[in-house]
C-alpha cells in the first residue's frame, strides 16, 4: 500500500461533495497506472441504507451545482452499494457491512491511498 502525502487537488470537489452527508472512512485510490477506466476510485461509508442513498443524492447535487455531471449512476434505490461514474473519478457509497464484505480497498492494494 502506497500513501500519497498530499490530496490530489483536483479531487477536492469531489472530496467536498462526499463530506457534506457525513460520509465515513473517505478514501481515494488512485487508479491511473493500474487500469483505464477511471484515473481515481473515492471510497466512502454510510451507516444505513438510508444514508447511503442520502450521500449519494447529496453528491450529485452539490457536483451539479459546480456543472459537473455524472455519466451514470447505480444502486441509488437499494442504498446498499451505490457507483456514480464521473469519467475520469468513480465514487463508491457504501453501507458499512457491504463496504466490508467486498472489501474492494484489497482488491486495489497497489493503488496509491489518499485518506480523508
Amino acid at each position: 500500500m502506497t500513501l500519497s502525502p498530499e490530496p490530489d487537488p483536483s479531487l477536492e470537489l469531489f472530496i467536498k461533495a462526499v463530506s457534506e452527508k457525513k460520509a465515513s472512512d473517505i478514501v481515494s485510490l488512485d487508479i491511473r497506472d493500474l487500469i483505464s477506466i477511471a484515473d481515481t476510485f473515492i471510497i466512502c461509508t454510510g451507516n444505513s441504507n438510508r444514508q447511503v442513498t442520502a450521500i449519494a443524492e447529496s453528491i450529485c447535487f452539490d457536483l451539479k451545482q459546480q456543472g459537473i455531471k455524472p455519466l451514470s449512476m447505480e444502486g441509488l434505490k437499494e442504498g446498499h452499494w451505490v457507483i456514480i461514474d464521473y469519467g475520469n473519478v468513480i465514487i463508491h457509497v457504501f453501507y458499512e457491512p457491504v463496504r466490508k464484505f467486498y472489501d474492494i480497498e484489497s482488491l486495489w492494494a497497489d493503488a496509491k491511498k489518499t485518506f480523508y
